[in-house]
């Protein structure tokens, strides 16, 4: 597998990316690269496409639960 050292990870990441490499920090490998659609994934989330186009955004979609999440920040105390 190709290795590319951090700096031109950064700096041809536009070019790399279409294959699968390893980014060395120092010589040290710290992290690997994959393409998305060798992942097996060829999409952005989970629900099927069908579902995301005739999804609907609720009226409230702003408040929605804020009881609850002001309640795990602590404001109920």
């Amino acid at each position: 597998m190709k290795k590319v050292s951090m700096h031109e990870a950064k700096t041809h990441l536009s070019r790399l990316i279409r294959e699968e490499f390893i980014v060395t920090n120092n010589g040290r490998p710290v992290a690997r690269v994959i393409p998305l659609e060798q992942h097996g994934r060829s999409r952005f989330g989970f629900l099927p496409a069908d579902e995301i186009r005739n999804a609907r955004i609720p009226e409230d979609f702003d408040t929605m639960a804020a009881a609850e999440v002001a309640a795990l920040f602590g404001a109920d105390r």
